[in-house]
């Protein structure tokens, strides 16, 4: 059953337009996931200015899972990683005690291109939030994929129904893209505490009957599966894993201690954290300071 439904926020990157779903007011977790963002679906034309890209920025506490459905970016890091990002691919990068990375639109800039996918981000679980920072390119073959009653399916991270995605993880969860053919079913797995299934593009029924389209967030309720009816061609994302408890979000850092947070913003703010090698001439200055302190998220 559906516990809430979440819709898609858009927001303007200064280039193009991103859909943010997670967090949300009445919502601001789902499992370890803490943020969701939907990238485009944007046509890039040749040309486009180096205002579009996104300039070098810090991280700590997450990591960072980016996939693509169309188009390239190209990630740069402090750790040195330089890595060209396609569809099907994942890049997941994991900031632990703090990273720097830029995310470039160099390819769209040379020829041109359609961009679109979700950039979410999962909080580290206790014990693990300063952790090394590391960096994972994971090609298609090590991402399990089935065809079966009208659903394809890849899973992307985690482990759920007998397989493992080939991301080293550090708590429990499952991330699962799938296209559905008109009239297909799909029964969500019951592996983990908390899930969802977001609606990439199409229309779906869960359950109830409750229609779910395109930018929307269906959070479902604990413990028990749900069934998702595709009413049309339909891509979703269905996302879960285990809480890991409360976290601030402030800007780029997330983190179960408000002072940890401050830390790294005056890291930042004073210029100690590395710039990526390859990408170091720019960055995003640290926004003014939100008065009061946002209050910690579950």
């Amino acid at each position: 059953m559906i516990e809430l439904v979440i819709d898609q926020r858009r927001k303007d990157l200064g280039g193009f337009e991103v859909g943010r779903v997670l967090p949300y007011a009445k919502r601001r977790m789902v499992g370890p996931f803490v943020f969701f963002d939907h990238m485009g679906p944007v046509d890039m034309p040749a040309g486009i200015p180096k205002t579009v890209d996104v300039r070098p920025h810090p991280h700590i506490g997450i990591s960072t899972l980016t996939y693509l459905f169309d188009g390239e970016i190209t990630h740069r890091d402090s750790l040195g990683v330089q890595q060209d990002i396609r569809p099907a691919e994942v890049n997941w990068m994991t900031a632990g005690s703090g990273v720097t990375h830029s995310e470039r639109f160099e390819r769209a800039r040379m020829e041109g291109l359609r961009l679109e996918g979700i950039q979410a981000w999962v909080a580290l679980p206790n014990g693990q939030e300063e952790i090394d920072p590391s960096f994972q390119h994971v090609v298609p073959g090590d991402l399990p994929t089935w065809i079966e009653n009208g659903v394809k399916g890849r899973l992307v991270a985690g482990e759920t129904m007998g397989m493992k995605a080939g991301v080293s993880t550090f708590s429990p969860l499952h991330y699962m893209h799938l296209e559905l053919e008109p009239g297909a079913r799909f029964q969500t797995p019951t592996d983990h505490a908390e899930s969802a299934v977001y609606v990439v593009q199409g229309l779906v029924e869960i359950d109830d009957g409750r229609p779910v389209g395109h930018g929307q967030m269906a959070v479902l309720s604990k413990g028990s599966p749900s069934v998702i009816h595709a009413l049309q061609p339909t891509t979703i994302m269905v996302l879960g894993g285990e809480p890991v408890g409360e976290r601030f979000i402030e800007w780029n850092f997330v983190s179960s201690s408000q002072d940890r947070i401050e830390q790294a913003k005056a890291d930042w703010r004073a210029g100690r954290m590395k710039l990526p090698d390859m990408d170091d001439q720019e960055f995003i200055p640290l926004p003014p300071d939100r008065t009061p302190p946002p209050p910690p998220m579950s």
